[in-house]
């Protein structure tokens, strides 16, 4: 009997061990299954003027300013552009960690905007190869109209913007970013002139150390949508990482913050010297779990 006994309990304690491994093995292909994503694609929600792929986590507020100076090439009598400043104030927040909205207000045409900011798709090792964010803005001057003779409606103010923001992390030290994107403006700046504006932007970052990185931008203007006078926007700039921020310092051509006024009505020429200094301030706080939302 008691053969059988001991028999029986080495059965069962074998059946429950061999369950106990089914159950591991299970968890493991189950974790294998799940999406691996990247991250840090890109160390902030900027480039350098323009947005990038990054969203803010759920529950977080950005407070952050946008500062640059006039032309470098300005002389010595204008202290190589430091004695002039545009400059853009703004909120951010993350409502989940994929939509994130802002509002800001800038010194340039004193222009008030709004945006909404949603990543569509992530890449992930085996999933998506490419992480996809949807971008829209709404900007209004608040400034005199621009011709005050002619009857003007308070939409004549307005202008929008829309970008698809394309991403991919190639390796831990460099990222690849493409922007096509549309700008409309709801009164055109002269009757000959369009009113919806193409342009195609491409942008990159090359991780040079553990704290600092080098970001590249640039947008083409279609030549039969741009304007008159007006240049494609260039800008190179260093993330730099500390205690957990990141300051941008970069060099662009262009004078405006925004999407219209950078995209659209950039006028200088990086090559001659029509280069401005700038920088963004952020200053992050978490109002809210973001492990609560999605």
């Amino acid at each position: 009997m008691r053969v059988y006994f001991s028999l029986l309990l080495l059965v069962a304690s074998s059946t429950a061990y061999g369950q106990d491994l089914l159950n591991l093995l299970d968890a493991e292909l189950e974790k294998d299954k799940k999406p691996d994503y990247a991250t840090a694609t890109f160390k902030a929600t900027r480039l350098s003027n323009g947005h990038s792929i990054e969203t803010l986590a759920a529950g977080v507020l950005d407070v952050r300013i946008s500062h640059r100076f006039g032309y470098i090439n300005t002389g010595i009598d204008e202290f190589f552009g430091l004695d002039q400043a545009t400059t853009r104030l703004a909120l951010e927040h993350g409502i989940s960690n994929r939509l994130m909205v802002g509002v800001g207000r800038s010194s340039y045409q004193k222009e008030v905007d709004g945006f909404a900011k949603f990543k569509l798709v992530r890449q992930a090792t085996n999933g998506a190869p490419v992480t996809i964010t949807a971008f829209s803005s709404a900007m209004v001057k608040t400034g005199p109209y621009d011709d005050p003779t002619r009857v003007n409606y308070f939409s004549s103010r307005m202008s929008f913007a829309f970008q698809g923001l394309i991403a991919r992390k190639f390796t831990e030290s460099f990222s690849l970013q493409l922007m096509p994107s549309v700008v409309h403006y709801n009164l055109a700046p002269a009757p000959n002139m369009n009113n919806n504006v193409y342009a195609m932007g491409v942008g990159g970052r090359l991780k040079l150390s553990k704290r600092i990185s080098m970001n590249a931008e640039y947008y083409y203007q279609i030549p039969d949508t741009q304007y008159a006078g007006t240049t494609n926007s260039l800008a190179l700039g260093f993330d730099i990482e500390t205690g957990g921020h990141v300051f941008q310092l970069y060099f662009t051509n262009s004078t405006g913050i925004n999407e219209r006024a950078f995209i659209t009505q950039t006028t200088g020429d990086f090559f001659k010297g029509d280069i401005h200094f700038g920088f963004h301030i952020s200053r992050v706080f978490t109002l809210s779990d973001p492990r609560k939302k999605g």
